[in-house]
């Protein structure tokens, strides 16, 4: 596969792990609770997550590619478009209130459970499969797509949660006031807005 697909697909995925939502909020909360190795059972759910929806995306679109080319461009269109729409999300995103820090940990839960909480969590969430949608057909041949290209999608997926969760739950565990600042999520909130925008322009140029 080609190593500027890979790198566009790793830099537009890491845009959208690391913007605060649902499922960075969750880890955060645990590792407020549990601590990093508590909350590290909820990151590896959300990587089985993101590739249980990575298989459904490219496998399914494959089949879709072969049989409609027609349909395959609207795809792709309605790929950069909801592109926009997530940059204009992020642009206006609600900041959130201050996280408390008064109470103290909570060590319950089990890894298991906590495991299968990250899992419900990604599942639960459409705009994860939306976004797989959006950015494989723009990127990939996907009739032509083979089990090595897959391979080294599905660990650049692995390897960009790993990091970004992990530095989530690391940075509430051991420096909860740096989540709680309003001024520093609303600048990265814009400056992900703003970057998943030029992401779309770049796919309605390609």
């Amino acid at each position: 596969m080609e190593l500027s697909a890979l790198l566009v697909f790793a830099a537009a995925l890491g845009l959208a792990a690391a913007t605060p939502g649902p499922g960075m909020t969750a880890i955060v909360a645990r590792a407020l609770g549990a601590g990093f190795l508590g909350t590290l059972p909820m990151v590896l759910g959300f990587v089985l997550g993101d590739l249980l929806y990575l298989s459904a995306a490219a496998f399914g679109l494959a089949a879709l590619a072969n049989s409609f080319g027609t349909l395959f461009l609207v795809v792709r269109w309605l790929g950069a478009a909801y592109l926009v729409y997530l940059a204009v999300k992020m642009w206006h995103a609600p900041l959130p209130m201050g996280l408390s820090t008064d109470a103290p940990p909570a060590r319950g839960g089990g890894a298991g459970r906590t495991f299968l909480a990250g899992l419900f969590i990604t599942l639960g969430n459409p705009k994860t499969m939306v976004f797989y949608l959006a950015l494989l057909p723009t990127l990939i041949d996907l009739g032509a797509m083979t089990l090595l290209g897959f391979a080294e999608i599905a660990a650049l997926v692995v390897a960009i949660l790993l990091v970004v969760g992990s530095a989530y739950a690391l940075a509430a565990d051991r420096a909860r006031t740096l989540l709680r600042s309003r001024r520093a999520i609303q600048t990265l909130n814009r400056s992900a807005g703003a970057l998943m925008a030029g992401a779309a322009a770049a796919i309605i140029t390609r």
